[in-house]
């Protein structure tokens, strides 16, 4: 009978710990998003704050591990890629919201368990760059093959100019220089995208939009690393 108390104690101390483990953390307890230092970084982190927050808990509750949504958002990404070029915007802009918000909670997860480093925070800058060539390359072969010639060239420098923005910031941390100031970094990138997919006639002026503040982020982002040097 002892035995079999104590065993029963084992297991209840046991099951109640995985309880403790599995319990989601009340979510006015949870920090707010990190503001980006872009044209719609504090709006957003204003706006979102409490649904970031109660996404953020309940990741935490699920107990996934940061280097599964690290992955996991490339392959929504992906499919979001296709949906692109087969026509179907509204598809790809439900998926493009999907692997946007596994993209942003990884990082969040992984400062909340403490597991951020040096590897994450390279996995994850590599996996945003291979997104944007998925998405820009995926569009430009949808527009140029419809014939729609402008809209193409839009798609294009939009790309060009994305990957531009994170170089410069790439060599400038290289060379000691901090550097987060842009207008118009990745997260207004995926708004306006998100925008062009999902409303009905909207992806040429969000074309327009992501290519001209993608140049002057580059040319800002550029005079400031000189600037600084």
């Amino acid at each position: 009978m002892t035995r079999r108390l104590v065993w029963n104690g084992l297991v209840d101390d046991d099951l109640e710990g995985r309880r403790t483990e599995r319990e989601a953390p009340r979510v006015r307890d949870l920090p707010a998003p990190r503001k980006n230092e872009s044209a719609a970084g504090g709006a957003m982190q204003r706006l979102l704050a409490w649904p970031y927050r109660a996404i953020l808990a309940f990741l935490i509750w699920t107990g996934v591990r940061p280097w599964q949504l690290t992955l996991l958002s490339p392959v929504f990404i992906v499919f979001t890629g296709w949906q692109i070029v087969v026509g179907s915007w509204l598809a790809a802009g439900l998926l493009l919201i999907v692997g946007s918000v596994l993209d942003v909670f990884d990082g969040s997860v992984a400062r909340h368990r403490g597991e951020e480093g040096r590897s994450g925070a390279f996995m994850d800058s590599v996996l945003d760059r291979v997104s944007d060539m998925i998405l820009f390359s995926c569009l430009f072969w949808n527009l140029a093959s419809q014939g729609e010639r402008l809209q193409a060239v839009l798609a294009l420098l939009t790309l060009i100019v994305s990957l531009g923005v994170s170089q410069i910031r790439a060599e400038a941390e290289a060379v000691g220089i901090e550097l987060t100031e842009g207008l118009f970094q990745r997260l207004e990138r995926m708004l306006a995208l998100m925008a062009g997919l999902l409303i009905p006639g909207m992806m040429f002026p969000a074309l327009i939009a992501l290519a001209a503040l993608g140049v002057f982020t580059v040319l800002q982002r550029g005079f400031t690393a000189l600037s600084r040097a």
